[in-house]
This record gives C-alpha cells, sequence and structure tokens, in this order.
C-alpha cells in the first residue's frame, strides 16, 4: 500500500522539474494527483482535502532558491504538513499492569499487519 502510495506521490513531483516558482498552475495538477493517491490508500476524504489545501497554502508563491530543487522543496512542504496533520508527538503503548497485554490490529488485506506484529 505505501509503496503504491510513494511511487504516485513520486510521479506527482516530477512535474516541478524546470520550475523556479510554485504557481497555481503547476501545482493544481500534482495536488490533485496526490489528493487521489491518499483516498486510494484508504485516507479519510476529508482529511486527504485539508492536506492538500495545507500544502497548496504553503506551496503557492514560494521560489527556489539556490541549489534546491523544486520538488525537494515540495517534498519539505509536503513532510511539514504532514508533521503538522499527524502530530509531532510520539504515543506511547500502555501496558497491562497484569500481563499479558492485548493490542488489537486491524488493516486491509496486504497493509502490514504481520510486519508490524512481528516489530512489537
Amino acid at each position: 500500500m505505501f509503496e503504491s502510495l510513494q511511487e504516485k506521490l513520486e510521479l506527482a513531483l516530477k512535474k516541478f522539474r524546470g520550475q523556479n516558482k510554485i504557481t497555481e498552475e503547476n501545482i493544481s495538477e500534482a495536488l490533485r494527483e496526490i489528493r487521489r493517491s491518499l483516498i486510494e490508500a484508504d485516507v479519510n476524504i476529508n482529511v486527504a482535502k485539508e492536506f492538500v489545501e495545507s500544502v497548496k497554502q504553503k506551496a503557492i508563491g514560494t521560489e527556489v532558491r539556490g541549489k534546491l530543487l523544486p520538488e525537494q522543496l515540495i517534498v519539505k512542504i509536503i513532510y511539514d504538513a504532514l508533521v503538522e496533520t499527524m502530530g509531532s508527538k510520539n504515543a506511547e503503548l500502555m501496558f497491562s499492569p497484569q500481563p499479558p497485554t492485548v493490542i488489537l490490529v486491524a488493516g486491509l488485506q496486504g497493509s502490514g499487519k504481520t510486519t508490524f506484529c512481528g516489530k512489537l
């Protein structure tokens, strides 16, 4: 699931090569692809819309300066918006005072439940 999302985001970001300023014209199609990719990855529609709007507000009018590539600047803006959306705090697991601690893991087929459990 995350590999597919990553591939689609990379394709959307390739459209910024050779740009020296981020405008609404050159970002609108990429943001549409990002929103579509997030929804296909089972992100809530409202969350996807808010995320894309946040990226759009931060990105439009930003000039690419120095040796920074446009796609690198967009990745930074997307990263900042992700941290803002998901929160920057780590949530600690609450273990039961009496063992065992029960943890429910739910997700779609192929989403990494078994891998996650192996890492616990």
